[in-house]
């Protein structure tokens, strides 16, 4: 549901494996899918994939899992357009940037939610055609249907761990994308180049510091050098652009109230200044309203 460059990157992988698979998304993507198949552009394949597609969310009638891959922006209103639709043992899987996703759709939704922190640099380099940049791996939360989830996905080709402390997860991803997310939109750089640029490294350490002192005193338990994670994706995904430069670039909505935005607010609420993800957040907000 929501069948963008993370959707189709997920999706595609599923119905390469033999899955049956329907990508929900917008008409141009679907109408070139129908016509031509999917084509998953990888490091170690370029292949077209068949698989269903439609823009209709009662397409999601009949699915056993349902990959919720909407904008945080469209959490609501994705989750209302699939509720009538679901069966009533449909398992949804939350592949969404930002951390309180899950909980906005179990307030919608009586299915299990399972919540997923999502590594993957991807991108729609066309209409139907998903390239992807590198990494893949997903962390999803443990319920009694996850061992089931883990192993198709790991069968088909993509690394998934099962975490007692996805929350920790997600916010580590947040802090990640607070980072690198508007700073590549507001310059239209990929991450290598970004990290090359005078002073940015220090940016990046005041928009961390500032992520990580909001996450400790909201009670979040963050896993590993989270420093050294940020420093890694510069490595790991030189050449993506963030989803939030993406969107700039193509005249969209960002996400940028979910991720730099939600640091500004929580912020505010538990007493924490948050100057340089202010800044961002409201240079994004300016750049979307030109």
């Amino acid at each position: 549901m929501g069948a963008g460059a993370v959707g189709c990157y997920y999706g595609g992988m599923l119905a390469r494996a033999g899955h049956d698979v329907v990508l929900i998304g917008r008409p141009q993507h679907v109408e070139a899918v129908e016509r031509q198949g999917l084509r998953l552009e990888t490091q170690t394949f370029d292949e077209r994939i068949r698989v269903s597609a439609s823009t209709e969310a009662s397409a999601v009638q009949g699915a056993q899992l349902v990959l919720f891959c909407v904008k945080s922006t469209d959490t609501e209103s994705g989750a209302a357009a699939i509720q009538s639709h679901l069966v009533p043992d449909a398992l949804v899987l939350s592949l969404q940037n930002g951390v309180e996703n899950a909980d906005r759709l179990r307030a919608l939704l009586p299915q299990e939610v399972i919540a997923a922190a999502v590594y993957v640099g991807t991108e729609m380099a066309g209409p139907g055609h998903v390239r992807h940049h590198g990494r893949g791996e997903l962390v999803i939360e443990r319920s009694k249907a996850s061992d089931d989830v883990a192993r198709a996905l790991i069968a088909a080709g993509v690394p998934t761990d099962i975490s007692d402390n996805v929350r920790g997860a997600l916010w580590a991803k947040l802090i990640t994308n607070c980072a690198y997310n508007a700073l590549s939109a507001i310059t239209q750089l990929p991450y290598g180049r970004l990290v090359k640029g005078e002073g940015v490294t220090v940016v990046l350490r005041d928009l961390v510091d500032e992520c990580v002192a909001v996450a400790k005193a909201d009670g979040v338990t963050l896993p590993g050098d989270l420093d050294a994670a940020v420093r890694k994706i510069a490595e790991t995904a030189a050449g993506q652009y963030s989803s939030t430069a993406q969107d700039l670039a193509r005249g969209k909505r960002s996400e940028i109230d979910h991720l730099n935005g939600l640091i500004v607010r929580r912020g505010e609420a538990l007493g924490i200044a948050t100057p340089a993800n202010r800044l961002l957040h409201s240079i994004v907000k300016l750049i979307e309203s030109k």
